[in-house]
């Protein structure tokens, strides 16, 4: 079961990367947003919905794995917020690498609330919504945006 969750919390390796694992991690989520966006409305949200519970589990086992709530191999966080900056949209490369430069600005910025939630929360929960919350930003941007993408 181990190895289950750490393949899953490191997006199938790709938290093991040794620079940036965040943003490495990130990538993942640019097939996935290729994938999501040919689905219905209706299965796109039920999917996010199945993968930010399932990543809020998975982050937290691997959490208690590793021994930190944190570590900076648990990636499965950046392919959700990602995702939840980008599902709604149609799939475009301006618009894919937009969100991923977005996301990972916000990710790293931690603007409020992210950054109450990165420093309070240390669960899965929180290991997530942090991301989810930066997806949120992400999102905003992008749907002002997207005329020009």
């Amino acid at each position: 079961m181990h190895r289950f969750i750490l393949v899953f919390s490191s997006n199938f390796g790709l938290g093991y990367f040794p620079i940036v694992p965040g943003t490495i991690g990130t990538l993942a989520g640019i097939p996935a947003f290729f994938f999501m966006a040919r689905l219905q409305p209706f299965w796109r949200g039920a999917l996010l919905l199945a993968l930010l519970l399932f990543s809020f589990w998975v982050a937290g086992e691997a959490g208690k794995i590793y021994g930190v709530a944190d570590d900076r191999r648990i990636v499965v966080d950046e392919l959700v917020g990602y995702l939840v900056g980008v599902a709604w949209l149609p799939f475009s490369w301006p618009t894919a690498a937009a969100g991923f430069v977005l996301f990972r600005f916000f990710d790293i910025l931690k603007p409020p609330p992210v950054s109450w939630i990165d420093q309070k929360l240390k669960n899965g929960f929180g290991v997530v919504l942090d991301d989810v919350m930066a997806g949120v930003y992400t999102a905003m941007v992008l749907y002002l945006a997207l005329p020009w993408l």
